[in-house]
């Protein structure tokens, strides 16, 4: 049976109106509730139902950043995960990470658990990058699903139902592989308040990036962040022969 490596990250809840700091250098995080990405919450849905269908042996969740993290790594053992590392990044290193890292520390954790299969949620929610699970496959030289809404195992091989522009495609690829979750994929549970209280017993390792040899160094600057234009009011017009004059003034026609 398989060995599951899960990537979980500590996003704003999406719930939270989002804040541009003064400075445009980022957007506001203090005193704003954080809560597990929610395409991670489905990666961590789609690796518990693989162990209860028996398809695979342990799961091991894995989240980088401030102590905090260990919050959304305790949320992912209550839903079922057997035990977690949290890869601690605090600081000037937490302003400079990027997917790069993020999945150079993926990498080295797949190869140090062994694992046989990788799943990450599609995207953040904060950064909206959609880069980690091409970037890890890559360099664990691995084949990649990405954007699945369906995955069966079978033979030593999973077939991949992937959501693209034009539709669905389906591939099949052979483990070791890595997964990124798409919203379809699954409804993720709510942890039960037993397995809440469980999660507290199970095993949370603590390491540095510079423990697995990753250095966090910048390959890109931000250059300013700002809200995206506020949007103009509609009008109700009378009659089509209005439309039409008000799309020309426009420009539209």
């Amino acid at each position: 049976m398989a060995r599951v490596l899960v990537g979980v990250k500590r996003v704003i809840d999406y719930a939270v109106k989002i804040r541009v700091k003064p400075d445009k250098s980022g957007v506001v995080t203090e005193g704003v509730k954080h809560s597990m990405n929610p395409f991670d919450e489905i990666a961590v849905e789609e690796a518990v139902r693989m162990k209860e269908k028996k398809l695979a042996a342990e799961i091991i969740a894995v989240s980088c950043g401030p102590a905090q993290s260990q919050e959304t790594l305790r949320t992912a053992l209550a839903m079922g995960v057997d035990k977690a590392i949290h890869v601690e990044v605090t600081g000037k290193d937490l302003e400079t990470l990027q997917p790069i890292h993020i999945s150079k520390i993926l990498a080295k954790l797949a190869q140090d658990e062994k694992a046989d299969l990788v799943i990450v949620g599609k995207q953040a929610i904060d950064d909206d990058c959609n880069q980690t699970a091409q970037m890890t496959a890559a360099l664990l030289d691995w084949p990649q699903g990405t954007f699945a809404s369906k995955i069966e195992q079978s033979d030593g091989s999973l077939t991949i139902v992937r959501e693209i522009d034009g539709g669905l495609e389906t591939v099949k690829v052979k483990t070791p592989a890595v997964i990124s979750a798409d919203l379809r994929l699954n409804e993720p549970r709510y942890a039960t308040l037993p397995n809440i209280m469980k999660a507290k017993k199970k095993p949370l390792k603590k390491v540095t990036p510079k423990d697995l040899g990753v250095e966090i160094k910048s390959h890109y600057d931000v250059v300013s962040v700002e809200d995206p234009p506020v949007r103009q009011a509609g009008s109700v017009l009378p009659d089509v022969d209005s439309l039409v004059a008000k799309l020309k003034e426009g420009g539209f026609v």
